[in-house]
Parts: structure tokens; C-alpha cells; sequence
């Protein structure tokens, strides 16, 4: 199939399945006479299980470790489960951080009156990089240029 073929099957864009191929996650296509690429089923199949992955969330090299795995018909299933968890963890590190940030978000545009006054606890706690915690920015005005 040429690339457009691959691309409705496997749900991968053209462009996407040419950086698939220059990052080595599909192996380079053949090429027909007239110089147009040419993938195979295998290779829509592994397209395929790319998005898939993606959809996911995982890395580019991520999915390379996955293919590796797909592949290997012999591996054992617990190295899959094991790359499932630790990246099931780390996603977990990064809801927390997540949460938090927005947390912070929350806390500092409940503190802004929204009014026509200039001051303002989102900008002060955001010009504020060494804040913690919104709770450290309130009550506090920034400072006037001295002329």
C-alpha cells in the first residue's frame, strides 16, 4: 500500500509515518519504480500500535521499547506489565504535580478581587518564583519603579 493507503489504514498521518521511519520506529519503506513508498500489512500493523500508543501517552522512545516487545513473540508478558506500571507511576508523579499546580491556580484566582484595581495576587504570585504556596503572595504589593 502507498503512504496515503497506510495512513487511512493505520489512522497516521502522512507526515507522521515519514518521522516514524527517520526516527527508526517503522523500518524504512520500499520503494516502487516510480520512487513512491510502499508499506506492507506488517508495517500498517505496526503504524497502528503506534498511535495506538500515542493515544496513550507514551514517549517516542517508550514505544520503541513496546515495538521491541511487540515483536519478540518469545517474551515473557511481565516485561510488558512491568513498562505498563512503571509508566502507569509515572503518570501518577505527574497527576500530582498537576493537581497542585492547579491547586495553586485555583487559590491564587480566589484571592483577585477581578475589579478594575491594578494589583493583582495571580500576577504577584506568578512574578513571585520563589512562592510555594499562594498563601505567601497575599496582602503583598509589588514593588513601584523609583524614578
Amino acid at each position: 500500500m502507498n503512504i496515503g493507503q497506510a495512513a487511512a489504514f493505520s489512522g497516521v498521518s502522512a507526515k507522521m509515518i515519514r518521522y516514524y521511519e527517520k526516527t527508526g520506529l517503522i523500518p524504512r519503506a520500499t520503494r516502487s519504480e516510480a520512487g513512491y513508498r510502499n508499506y506492507t500489512v506488517q508495517d500498517a500493523n505496526s503504524l497502528r500500535f503506534i498511535r495506538r500508543s500515542r493515544d496513550l501517552g507514551w514517549t517516542v522512545k517508550q514505544i520503541s521499547e513496546l515495538l521491541l516487545l511487540w515483536r519478540d513473540r518469545e517474551r515473557p508478558s511481565g516485561d510488558i506489565k512491568k513498562a505498563a506500571l512503571f509508566y502507569v507511576a509515572d503518570l501518577e508523579k505527574k497527576i500530582t504535580v498537576l493537581q497542585a499546580l492547579a491547586h495553586t491556580l485555583h487559590t491564587l484566582a480566589n484571592s483577585c478581587h477581578g475589579n478594575n484595581r491594578p494589583d493583582c495576587p495571580i500576577i504577584e504570585g506568578l512574578a513571585d518564583f520563589g512562592m510555594e504556596t499562594s498563601a505567601s503572595s497575599r496582602g503583598r504589593r509589588t514593588a513601584e519603579p523609583s524614578s
